[in-house]
């Protein structure tokens, strides 16, 4: 059983069944009243976030978690291949681990894992992502406009709207939460 003092940041719980990180954690104490621990909480199976107090909580349990860099190899039907960098293991990884990051994998490039209980749980992408732009429209004239957009379809697939003066072969940068452009990669 982990207690308030022993919890921190990026650790993996498990409760009710269910494994959790700890996204953030703090101290409450009003008045005469016991102090109270608040736990914001990451589901790794839904990815939903909640806050819970340590009391609500009851026993938890801490799980033995670590980080993998892993390559991602190819796509066999729904699933994706990745490949552990130190160990040479292969991995087929369905859509219910990658999630919403699916759109921002490319063949041959490497990513973080969070493994539990030696079993792949979550993939760990940057908050930023380059990709390359490799299909949009030319544009002959904006006509003056400046906040005018146009589609763009991403090496990985993904399509998001960019400014008119990015061309095929520009590297762009997306956030990965919103999928939102950022800047163009120089």
């Amino acid at each position: 059983m982990a207690l308030a003092d022993q919890l921190h940041k990026g650790m993996v719980i498990r409760h009710e069944g269910e494994l959790f990180t700890v996204l953030d954690h703090k101290l409450a104490q009003t008045g005469k009243q016991k102090a109270t621990v608040h736990v914001k909480l990451c589901s790794l199976r839904s990815g939903h976030t909640g806050e819970r107090t340590l009391d609500e909580l009851g026993k938890i349990e801490e799980v033995p978690s670590e980080i993998r860099e892993m390559q991602y190899l190819y796509r066999d039907g729904a699933e994706r291949v990745f490949m552990d960098t130190e160990t040479f293991e292969q991995y087929p990884l369905d859509e219910d681990v990658l999630g919403d990051s699916i759109p921002f994998l490319l063949e041959q490039e490497s990513y973080r894992f969070l493994v539990v209980d030696q079993q792949v749980a979550a993939i760990q992408l940057p908050s930023i992502v380059v990709l390359e732009v490799v299909d949009t429209a030319t544009v002959e004239h904006a006509g003056g406009a400046t906040n005018v957009q146009k589609e763009a379809a991403l090496a990985s697939g993904l399509v998001i709207p960019v400014p008119l003066f990015v061309k095929n072969g520009d590297k762009v940068r997306v956030k990965a939460d919103t999928r939102e452009y950022l800047g163009k990669e120089h």
